[in-house]
């Protein structure tokens, strides 16, 4: 039983040996400190549009950087990557427009092959339409089509979410084809999208480095984490940090989240305090188990190789595992109602498994109607704290 459960918990930590990351990828990205990354934005207008009739003199300014087609115009405004390289992304893009395959407001990834030293490398592109106008209908289909590079393919789409929310900011600037507030607002905005919407997760391992295990418990226990003596940038690093590690939304039951956060309001459970005035910070009302307790390691590691796409691997992995077990644990719980010898394995497997006080809390919140299962909960919750006072 417990040879087993260690095998799987060993598999889920060591991704570097699975096929998520290739290892010849981990040992390129080993290799440089910082990877390479860029970003361009480009005009793109409907040729029938009334829109794009006004701004034709301006298009001209830039013939040498416009690819115009049938249906539509494309139109370099500015661009991180080297000169040889972006009319062969602009290229890559017209054909995707030409088959339909950029949608507004969803970002798209693929891998494209450019003249940079990566040569193939994963591109997020997204499509940000106007807004309609009443005087004129028929603008709807132009926008600014924004793109993003660096890593691979299968890297970026891990951060598929941050890029999108990260494209939807910019929306508001995104006002008139000349972009007046360009060097004022969009480049900067854009030159930082690999800082904001990728490394946010290693900035916070970084940060408080040994006590990893403790934001993990709190992510998963749904305990409120409060940030003091920190600007605003660390506060919503460990923000999303603890959004990414939590299984908010994943659960089978709607109602699951709700309940559980009703119970630990009632509860005594304290907040996480998380102290930025010294370094490493001090963490206050901090609680881990051992389940936590083993993944800190791979998250550690992975930030030393500062490889973010690795460690967002590790944190999919672990949220993974816990849902793993806390389905484990709903089997068996149902089976222990008419077994005693299911409720012997209960216990057998929360003594195994080191997160039983989260799994036992996540399923009391969704059993909270049954009152046998509630029962069976009780009585594990027995086990595990004589379990402890004994180890104690």
């Amino acid at each position: 039983m417990f040879t087993s459960q260690t095998s799987s918990f060993q598999d889920s930590i060591d991704v570097e040996e699975r096929d998520d990351f290739d290892s010849e990828e981990i040992t390129g990205y080993i290799q440089k400190t910082q990877l390479n990354s860029y970003y361009t934005i480009y005009l793109y207008q409907g040729t029938r549009s009334e829109a794009a009739a006004e701004n034709a003199a301006w298009n001209q300014r830039r013939a040498d950087s416009t690819t115009s087609l049938d249906d539509f115009s494309l139109t370099l405004i500015d661009s991180s990557l080297p000169s040889e390289a972006e009319p062969e992304l602009r290229t890559y893009i017209s054909r995707r427009l030409s088959k339909g395959a950029l949608l507004g407001g969803m970002g798209n990834i693929a891998t494209v092959d450019l003249s940079i030293p990566e040569q193939a490398v994963g591109c997020y592109c997204c499509l940000v339409e106007q807004e309609r106008s009443p005087e004129q209908p028929d603008a709807d289909g132009n926008g600014y089509i924004i793109c993003f590079m660096g890593g691979s393919e299968k890297w970026l789409n891990l951060f598929r979410l941050e890029l999108d929310k990260y494209v939807q900011g910019l929306h508001s600037s995104l006002q008139t084809p000349e972009l007046l507030n360009l060097e004022s607002e969009v480049r900067p905005y854009l030159s930082r999208w690999y800082e904001e919407s990728v490394m946010h997760i290693h900035r916070v391992v970084q940060l408080v480095q040994n006590n990893i295990s403790f934001l993990l418990h709190a992510a998963l226990s749904h305990t409120l984490v409060e940030v003091n003596n920190s600007d605003e940038r660390t506060k919503t690093d460990v923000s999303r940090f603890i959004k990414a590690a939590s299984l908010q939304g994943l659960s089978q039951q709607d109602t699951t989240t709700a309940s559980l956060c009703k119970a630990i309001s009632e509860d005594t459970q304290s907040d996480l305090i998380i102290d930025c005035s010294t370094s490493p910070p001090t963490l206050s009302n901090a609680v881990s188990n051992r389940f936590c307790d083993d993944w800190s390691q791979a998250f550690l590691n992975a930030a030393e190789r500062c490889n973010p796409f690795l460690l967002r691997q590790i944190l999919e992995n672990f949220k993974l595992k816990a849902i793993q077990d806390m389905n484990s644990l709903k089997r068996l719980v149902r089976q222990a109602e008419m077994s005693h010898y299911a409720l012997f394995r209960s216990c057998r497997f929360l003594q195994g498994c080191g997160n039983g006080d989260v799994l036992l809390q996540n399923a009391r919140a969704e059993h909270s109607d049954m009152p046998e299962a509630c029962s069976i909960i009780t009585v594990l919750e027995e086990f595990l704290r004589d379990q402890s006072q004994a180890h104690a």
